[in-house]
């Protein structure tokens, strides 16, 4: 297992999160009606659900906003929203995923399109770079459960496939199909998780330099402003002296 990882440093800036709670929360809302309707409103009889509502639970979601959205998915005057991706090259040839829930595909797609556009990228077809990239699990826990070297042993003894720590916690990559599973063998050791969900790993990134860097994560922050996107992943990789000129 490789004890670092390169897309780390690429992925969100946790003072921004901060900032947009209420947008955070209304995602992870819409996360939750999808997964309740699509099987049944009972987090025990229902994978998906229990996932949306643990990573609900680690934003300090309220439970009466988590109630709210399973009970949405049984109304009739509920919308109907479509889980749809979108593939795309931003600035200097740099791989984008961009996963949405939307009840309006026209909407979505018209500013995702103009959002790749006016950073100087061009959205492609779908499968013009998921090809890239591997669809994985990843199981995030706070530093607090135990160091690196117990974490390593129970990701290792459930079946994990990668595990990094550094200092915003530990964080361990699966099978995309074994999500379930190894989440389920690291909480009988290490307790509930702080996130457990699919992501789009980079089989290889690309380095870039301050001024691209700058480029691409205006165009991240800009996708994921959006309320109809979920989750954005890219293959761009910067230097910590780039990323730490661009957080200051």
């Amino acid at each position: 297992m490789a004890g670092h990882s390169q897309f780390k440093n690429i992925m969100h800036r946790k003072g921004r999160q901060d900032s947009v709670r209420s947008k955070m929360f209304s995602k992870l809302a819409r996360e939750i009606t999808v997964a309740a309707k699509t099987g049944l409103p009972d987090p025990a009889m229902n994978a998906r659900l229990r996932l949306a509502i643990q990573n609900a639970k680690a934003q300090s979601m309220p439970k009466d906003n988590i109630e709210r959205a399973v009970k949405k998915a049984s109304g009739a005057e509920g919308e109907n929203y479509e889980e749809v991706r979108y593939e795309g090259y931003g600035p200097g040839g740099v791989a984008v995923i961009v996963e949405a829930l939307t009840d309006n595909r026209n909407r979505t797609a018209s500013s995702v399109r103009s959002t790749f556009s006016k950073a100087g990228g061009a959205l492609g077809e779908t499968g013009s770079v998921s090809f890239s990239f591997d669809r994985v699990g990843e199981i995030t826990y706070k530093l607090s459960v135990g160091d690196a070297n117990a974490v390593m042993e129970a990701a290792i003894d459930a079946g994990a496939e990668d595990v990094t720590t550094d200092e915003d916690g530990h964080t361990i990559i699966c099978g995309f199909e074994d999500i379930g599973e190894v989440s389920k063998a690291l909480e009988d050791k290490l307790g509930e998780a702080e996130t457990v969900k699919a992501i789009w790993k980079a089989q290889n990134t690309v380095p870039v330099d301050e001024d691209k860097a700058q480029s691409l994560m205006k165009l991240i922050d800009t996708l994921e402003d959006d309320d109809d996107v979920q989750n954005v992943y890219s293959n761009f990789e910067v230097s910590d002296e780039v990323m730490a000129k661009l957080s200051a």
